[in-house]
């Protein structure tokens, strides 16, 4: 009997069995995690950067969300890789969570934000660069997302010819950031329809969408295909997350890696013990798929 092995670019490893006495192939198939994982930065602020990128190498975390580009390239000589980039507001907070697409007086001062900042995150050989939609101040959400589609329009040819992805984040609007717009799934997705590229898509933050509209993972079934990155946190709390939590973690991480994602899970958990790296390792073995 000869067996081989061949691994997809999806992640799914193949055995082929043959047996050339009766003629009969058979082949096995099974799902291997293909998740890789990554923690926010500024949840670990108080740790210098070299030794937060030595805590990563410790437990096999390869990235790390939401740095600047003054970060970016220190993360890069100690072996880790910016999963997403932080925001980068000019110094009127335009760029923010609070100030982003959907107000169309802020659309110049964005285009000359990320007129530099897609390039110069390219030049770093980061792939994803965070956007945010900004609060409603009483927009409805139709013109919301028509103010959102015309701001980022401009932006799209140059993340294609760079190979970046514009990342919206998913945030609550109940407890963390009163009037976000893009604030729940269905409306981001209906702005990524708008868009329709592969270089605009949605950080899916699990500890927030759950707040909003709770069904992860239906909604992670459902929408795979707009999400290009995740984030976790307990909830309640958005703090370490355990069974007493509402969150089941395990089975939400096996959820995303049944949908071939290839993608980063980034822990950004606020530490609640002495030792901020206490749970992380936990964290890691929850989120492995």
């Amino acid at each position: 009997m000869l067996c081989s092995l061949q691994q997809s670019k999806r992640g799914k490893v193949v055995y082929s069995f043959q047996n050339f006495n009766v003629h009969l192939s058979l082949s096995l198939c099974y799902q291997i995690s293909v998740i890789n994982h990554s923690v926010s930065r500024w949840c670990f602020a108080s740790t210098p950067l070299p030794i937060l990128c030595q805590k990563c190498h410790e437990l096999g975390i390869s990235g790390l969300d939401l740095l600047t580009l003054d970060e970016i390239p220190i993360a890069q000589e100690n072996g880790i890789e910016c999963a997403i980039t932080a925001a980068h507001p000019d110094k009127n907070g335009v760029g923010t969570i609070e100030q982003g697409f959907n107000q169309l007086a802020h659309h110049v001062a964005l285009h000359a934000i990320y007129e530099k900042l897609i390039p110069a995150a390219a030049d770093l050989g980061v792939k994803q660069v965070i956007c945010f939609s900004g609060n409603r101040d009483g927009l409805s959400d139709e013109a919301g997302l028509e103010n959102c589609a015309a701001g980022l329009a401009p932006l799209i040819p140059l993340a294609e010819i760079h190979g970046v992805t514009l990342v919206m984040e998913l945030l609550n609007s109940k407890v963390d950031h009163p009037d976000y717009q893009c604030d729940h799934t269905a409306w981001g997705v209906a702005l990524c329809k708008k868009m329709s590229t592969d270089h605009f898509k949605l950080l899916y933050d699990i500890y927030h969408m759950h707040i909003m509209e709770d069904n992860v993972i239906r909604t992670i079934k459902d929408h795979h295909q707009h999400i290009s990155h995740y984030h976790t946190a307990s909830a309640p709390g958005r703090n370490e997350f355990d069974a007493t939590q509402e969150l089941n973690y395990a089975a939400i991480s096996s959820a995303i890696a049944n949908t071939d994602y290839m993608g980063y899970i980034g822990q950004e958990y606020i530490p609640t013990t002495d030792d901020p790296f206490e749970f992380l390792p936990r964290a890691i073995e929850l989120c492995s798929g």
